[in-house]
């Protein structure tokens, strides 16, 4: 799966793309990631790409002319034009359902804003899914563009080792939240992990473990899967 980053500030994304999960997928070839500036198509001495709103008011806007202009020089970088995401707290709100969704394209190119916003012709002009990974404001779209990476990679075939690890996680079936998990030691600070996943008996952990979700999910998080032990 290919993911394009179109954004101001590319260097932000280094680390995060050499680390954990995420790596190993760029380095077996599964996920490709490319980093645009869009101030490389900027014009002028001073390569500007945002100026003072019209009408007055606060901040900065980016104009339409290097971010469209990015958008449309990138899209022809490959046989797949791909699908364009426009990070925005306007946007639809990202869940799992969303999530999917987007796995499902062969390359997504996420457009991060900054300052005040978009300039409202890029959205005319460049119809874009419109994307908010909350009810929130960031700084800018650099960070939304990873969570919808690492939200997005971990669908693409290969990535995880176990595929399993998906399909039992919270949010994949609606309104569902994940067990809970334990591991060793068997007991900490006095809290011991509950007999039955000790047991060796899977159909009655499976039994378990749906129990759990169905009552996690339904009081709406962790405090609601009983005490450790019981």
């Amino acid at each position: 799966m290919r993911f394009d980053v179109l954004t101001l500030f590319p260097d932000i994304f280094q680390g995060y793309f050499t680390q954990s999960i995420l790596r190993l997928a760029i380095d077996c070839g599964l996920v490709s990631i490319h980093l645009w500036n869009i101030r490389d198509w900027a014009e002028g001495k001073h390569k500007s790409v945002d100026d003072r709103p019209f009408g007055g008011g606060p901040g900065m806007v980016l104009m339409p002319g290097p971010v469209c202009d990015c958008v449309e020089a990138v899209q022809q970088q490959a046989a797949e034009p791909g699908l364009l995401v426009m990070l925005t707290p306007g946007g639809e709100r990202l869940a799992q359902g969303l999530v999917r969704e987007l796995a499902s394209h062969k390359r997504l190119l996420l457009l991060c804003g900054r300052y005040e916003g978009f300039d409202e012709r890029i959205r005319l002009i460049l119809k874009p899914r419109e994307l908010s990974i909350g009810d929130y404001i960031c700084n800018g779209g650099e960070v939304p563009a990873m969570v919808v990476i690492d939200t997005v990679v971990r669908y693409v075939p290969g990535v995880l080792g176990d595929e399993d690890s998906v399909a039992d996680e919270s949010h994949n079936a609606p309104g569902r939240l994940e067990y809970p998990q334990y591991t060793r030691p068997r007991v900490f600070r006095g809290l011991e992990a509950p007999e039955i996943l000790l047991s060796g008996n899977h159909p009655a952990i499976a039994e378990w473990r749906r129990e759990q979700s169905a009552r996690r999910s339904k009081h709406g998080g962790p405090g609601a899967s009983g005490e450790p032990g019981a």
